[in-house]
């Protein structure tokens, strides 16, 4: 059986390490709420001048046709002339269709499918100047200066690499971002590699005799 000053001691010594665990004795310990993790952004692709188009109505194989987006960002399909297309999601164009069509087919269901994709001129990654194919590329996710120099080819014979630039909008002014082509190409200096943005334009000037 615990003896009074024993038991005292015991109780004491609980009370002691409720105090430092909970409040640190001296009321500095201060428990915070975390901030709630910020949201995934989820962005869907954009509809582009050159983009190729397979509009499927639902039950009217008839409407069902495969279109190119004209250079004005307009499409035109059956009972639907010159709708606008470039700058909207596919899930966008779908819905204004339906509405157009409602007047000519009841409760229609439509969806729009890119099967060749350039993008709207804001997600475009462009490469002019001295490269093997200058052309405008659909951005993705993470794409690299290397990435773009490999879709079109690489430098031509006359490319002036190391005096390659990247040109960047940022608010309203133009950034002029130095990128050496020359030494990422030929000697795989992998230091030389950018990560780039929509809406970027690699320029690649001709070499000065």
């Amino acid at each position: 059986m615990m003896t009074l000053p024993v038991a005292r001691s015991a109780i004491a010594g609980v009370v002691l390490t409720s105090c430092l665990l909970l409040a640190g004795c001296g009321g500095h310990t201060k428990v915070v709420d975390a901030p709630p993790p910020e949201a995934a952004v989820q962005t869907e692709y954009r509809i582009g001048p050159g983009d190729n188009l397979q509009v499927f109505v639902w039950n009217h194989p008839e409407l069902t046709v495969t279109v190119p987006v004209r250079p004005d960002g307009l499409i035109s399909t059956p009972l639907i002339e010159n709708m606008q297309a470039g700058g909207k999601t596919p899930s966008q164009l779908s819905r204004d269709m339906e509405k157009a069509l409602a007047e000519y087919v009841r409760s229609p269901t439509v969806n729009v499918i890119v099967t060749s994709f350039v993008g709207a001129l804001a997600d475009q990654v462009r490469v002019v100047g001295q490269a093997q194919k200058p052309q405008a590329l659909p951005y993705r996710a993470n794409m690299t200066v290397l990435d773009v120099m490999i879709a079109v080819g690489g430098l031509s014979e006359f490319a002036a690499g190391n005096r390659a630039v990247v040109v960047r909008q940022e608010g309203d002014k133009n950034l002029r971002i130095p990128v050496r082509l020359s030494d990422l190409m030929n000697e795989g200096d992998i230091g030389a590699n950018m990560t780039l943005r929509p809406g970027d334009v690699l320029i690649i000037p001709e070499s000065r005799f």
